[in-house]
């Protein structure tokens, strides 16, 4: 089966054909790197790590890039509000950030630019767009020229009008058009600024993707992703200034977008306040929890977020962990993912399918024969690396889960000492009740030939 995949410009699922196959390329704009990232900001980098590892596993080589916006009004603001450097804002939130994604199991791209690194590229671009009479200088901005593409507007479908009053930068004096977006501003001496034809200044927001998108992975790329608030302006802008730098080339084939996070049916962000960041989940339910409840809807649906969801994320994870710990003297066999599960991932990142295969996996080898237990469970493994779960030792899965709880392991252990000495002593009564003690805790026991288990519920 060929890889299906939804295009937003398109409107529709079309099979992946990307332009060499000896090099497919993908972009996921990431974070403006100013505060912590909140769960719903981590659905683009685990939805598109999927189609990632997906990728990686048809193609021979796949060029990731995935960016840091290190220079923003934002993270200005920030930076004077706490009296500190620009780059002790950035570096610290970068740095999280990339631990808080590998706590999620998102693989590293292939290239992490960030935006300061390339502010020459940006130039470059500018400069390349004025010559083509695709940008003005006016007052110190440069601006792009919307009404000199006469495709703007073709990705996101709005009209004139909803683009003006959805555009990030208010109308201007100075523009010739109100559609009209900066590449380029003046910087006051408290700012981040660099030298420039136009005077010291610093780049517009948009101009920054394409400039790297051009450095690390070409004019014309296969896939560029994100999340489904940024089709406009975002990447509404970064396709017509890419275009019209590159002499109407296409700038990405595909264009793909993960629908919101929602908490309690409202679209989760940082304006509305009703956000839950990533850092703080953490010590409270382990990143693979988290990673398997932000798969668990379609990717181009909206996702309600919730305690319980995660809760029901780990459980599904416990039963699958619990199969291989079950498992663990047997030898897993080197099999492929099973076909079921790749040609779920293969029509459109259908991973609420590929779990229910998965599902199906662990339901398997708990009821199989000997014979095909070691098959079963190398589909099990493979299924869950390329969904990029199920990774670990099942022991070390269930020691983690027993020092988050809070339960107190001393006391658990003791407890089943004490059963077991009842049991040998047949005062089965006092074995009972120190079951009911132990189940009191949040704990449930498994007597098995090589000793009781425990785990926590």
């Amino acid at each position: 089966m060929s890889l299906i995949l939804y295009n937003t410009l398109t409107r529709k699922k079309e099979p992946f054909t990307p332009g060499d196959p000896s090099r497919v390329t993908m972009y996921v704009c990431g974070p403006t790197v100013y505060n912590f990232a909140h769960i719903g900001n981590a659905r683009p980098p685990v939805v598109f790590d999927v189609l990632f590892r997906l990728l990686s596993a048809r193609y021979p080589k796949v060029v990731y890039a995935r960016n840091f916006t290190d220079v923003d009004d934002k993270i200005n603001a920030a930076a004077a509000a706490q009296n500190v450097p620009i780059k002790t804002i950035t570096d610290k939130f970068t740095a999280i950030y990339k631990a808080d994604m590998g706590a999620l199991g998102v693989l590293t791209p292939t290239v992490e630019p960030c935006a300061t690194d390339h502010i020459s590229q940006m130039i470059r671009m500018i400069e390349t767009l004025i010559a083509n009479k695709h940008a003005y200088e006016a007052e110190g901005h440069v601006l792009f020229d919307v009404p000199s593409f006469k495709d703007y507007g073709v990705l996101s479908g709005r009209n004139r009008d909803d683009m003006i009053a959805g555009a990030r930068v208010e109308v201007a004096p100075y523009k010739k058009d109100p559609a009209d977006f900066v590449l380029w501003k003046p910087s006051t001496p408290d700012l981040p600024g660099w030298d420039s034809p136009w005077g010291r200044g610093r780049p517009g927001w948009h101009i920054e993707c394409s400039a790297m998108i051009e450095k690390h992975l070409g004019n014309t790329i296969d896939i560029h992703a994100g999340g489904h608030d940024l089709i406009f302006p975002h990447h509404e802008n970064e396709l017509a200034q890419g275009t019209c730098a590159h002499g109407g080339a296409t700038y990405a084939r595909m264009w793909m977008h993960n629908g919101f996070l929602t908490m309690d049916k409202e679209k989760m962000s940082k304006s509305l306040g009703n956000i839950v960041t990533v850092h703080e989940l953490l010590p409270s339910w382990p990143g693979e929890a988290l990673r398997y409840a932000l798969l668990a809807a379609h990717y181009r649906q909206p996702l309600d977020w919730s305690d319980e969801s995660a809760a029901q994320a780990k459980a599904t994870l416990d039963r699958a962990y619990r199969a291989l710990e079950q498992t663990a003297g047997i030898q897993a066999a080197n099999v492929a993912v099973p076909a079921a599960v790749i040609e779920a991932l293969e029509d459109d990142l259908n991973t609420p399918k590929a779990m229910a295969e998965l599902a199906a996996l662990v339901k398997d080898l708990n009821n199989a024969s000997d014979a095909d237990k070691p098959r079963l469970k190398g589909e099990l493994l493979a299924t869950g690396k390329l969904l990029g779960i199920l990774q670990q030792d099942p022991a070390a899965w269930f020691n983690a889960a027993k020092t988050s709880s809070g339960v107190d392991a001393a006391e658990v252990e003791r407890l089943i000492a004490a059963r077991l000495d009842a049991r040998k002593a047949k005062d089965f009564k006092e074995a009972d009740r120190l079951r009911a003690a132990i189940a009191a805790l949040g704990v449930t026991i498994e007597d098995r030939p090589d000793g009781t288990k425990w785990r926590v519920e």
